[in-house]
């Protein structure tokens, strides 16, 4: 039998029940407007998984899809940076959170909208960080959206699990690597957790992949070269692209502007363009 407080209601859990069944009912109906969700994935940070996520949302909507990228990085939210968006925040209609539009194709969404200053700290435990990342996928009114990427936190933890979760029927997941080894042992633990998950692995992309020089052009093999390639044949998964390391990445993240908008024809941005070119094959299953 359930507890029922003196009034005769039901407990604190049962309403908590109840909210939690809402909110995946709303979950779901805002899914069935998604065409193909991408979760962008790397086992360890600061090789570059960000700026693959946001100039792969740039490059679709650029290829004219209608995109959303949701920034699921609690602690280290750096994509409203990325497309100049930091200091406007998230707005609502009453029912729902809007996204803030990036231009009339992309909409981006991410904690750092709601926080009152870019200094404040996120010092969340796991499950309200979970709380928050489901209120994502449930309450943002996306509306019709041919793709939906998520920018994932590095690892293989909570927040993945959650995605894999409530999500199973998310189209697969990009995974960022950089050449040397220290970086290709975590991201082989990322394909072992997409498999145990049952995600499925789009690809990898092999990060700051060759620095280029800005005046005389020639190519440094700074990182070593081929390690991504290597480890994907490995693990029997695809290969997309070799991203190399460019003054130009760097200066479209700090001045908010994709590199897949600032610099088009440099090399990076081909790179970036192929892994949008292989997403869109998504659509041949259609």
């Amino acid at each position: 039998m359930s507890k029922k407080n003196p009034s005769g209601a039901e407990g604190p859990g049962a309403a908590r029940r109840e909210e939690i069944r809402q909110q995946e009912q709303r979950l779901q109906r805002r899914m069935a407007s998604v065409a193909h969700t991408v979760v962008v994935l790397s086992g360890k940070g600061g090789v570059g998984k960000s700026t693959v996520a946001a100039n792969l949302a740039a490059a679709l909507a650029a290829a004219g899809k209608r995109v959303g990228l949701l920034d699921a990085d609690m602690h280290g939210p750096s994509i409203p940076r990325m497309f100049g968006l930091q200091g406007k925040p998230a707005s609502s209609d009453g029912e729902s959170i809007l996204p803030v539009p990036y231009n009339e194709r992309l909409k981006v969404m991410s904690i750092g909208f709601l926080l009152q200053t870019q200094k404040d700290a996120v010092i969340w435990r796991g499950p309200l960080k979970m709380s928050v990342l489901r209120q994502f996928l449930s309450d943002v009114e996306w509306g019709e959206l041919d793709y939906l990427i998520l920018d994932l936190p590095p690892g293989t933890g909570d927040e993945p699990l959650s995605v894999a979760q409530l999500l199973p029927n998310a189209d697969g997941g990009i995974l960022v690597t950089t050449p040397q080894e220290v970086a290709l042992s975590d991201v082989r633990r990322c394909v072992d957790f997409c498999n145990k998950i049952n995600l499925r692995v789009l690809g990898v992309v092999e990060n700051m992949s060759g620095f280029i020089c800005p005046h005389c052009g020639e190519r440094s093999d700074i990182f070593g070269t081929d390690g991504g390639e290597m480890m994907a044949a490995e693990m029997e998964v695809p290969f997309l692209a070799r991203v190399p390391l460019d003054p130009a990445v760097m200066h479209s993240c700090e001045d908010g502007g994709p590199l897949v908008e600032q610099a088009p024809d440099s090399e990076p941005a081909a790179a970036l363009q192929t892994i949008a070119r292989a997403v869109m094959d998504l659509e041949q299953n259609d």
